[in-house]
Order: C-alpha cells, then structure tokens, then sequence
C-alpha cells in the first residue's frame, strides 16, 4: 500500500471519529516498537486505534497476532511517558470501497 493510500485512509477516519463523537490527542504515535495511527477519546475511555485500507478483502486480517503485540508495546510505551493510568481499548478502524467500520476493544 502506498504511503499516500494509507495516509488518505487516516484521515478519513480521523474525520469520521470527529463526526462521531471522538477527541482525536495524537495521530501517529511513534515509537521504537510501532506507531499507533490514532489516539482518540470518548465516553472517557482512550482508543488507541490501527487504521487498516483494502479493496479486496476484510482489512481486519491485516491486524495479525504480530502487529497486535507491537500495538501493545506502543501502548506501554505511551502510558510511561505520560504518566497515564486510565481505561483504554484497542480499536480497529477499517476501510473498504464500502466504508468505514470501526471494530472496538479487539484482541486477538
């Protein structure tokens, strides 16, 4: 996927969670183990959310045990430098040629 592809689909998602509700706090978090795509809030609970695109398929298995355990340590990574301590899940944003969907709290 290009990188032009992927940001577009951040960004129609940022606009989405906006529209929906969501305080966007940080988009592309990095870190030395990942990047998480959005960190969003709503109902005070963070959504650290993995925005996936495709065409031809259910993006969701492009959220493989692997990048989950990378998402994880990001997450580690972000509540040690700023010190937080609240409720949080992890939330799959997915886009087709259909829409978006969102997938809260996923695991694997």
């Amino acid at each position: 996927m290009s990188l032009k592809i992927g940001l577009d689909a951040e960004e129609k998602v940022a606009k989405y969670l906006l529209a929906n509700g969501y305080k966007i706090l940080k988009r592309n978090f990095h870190s030395k183990f990942g990047e998480i795509d959005i960190i969003a809030k709503k109902d005070d609970i963070l959504s650290f959310i993995e925005v996936k695109y495709s065409k031809n398929y259910n993006p969701i298995y492009r959220i493989t045990p692997a990048k989950m355990q990378k998402i994880i340590k990001t997450i580690d990574y972000f509540f040690m430098l700023n010190n937080h301590n609240e409720e949080y899940q992890i939330t799959g944003a997915l886009i087709t040629p259909k829409g978006i969907e969102i997938l809260e709290n996923i695991s694997f």
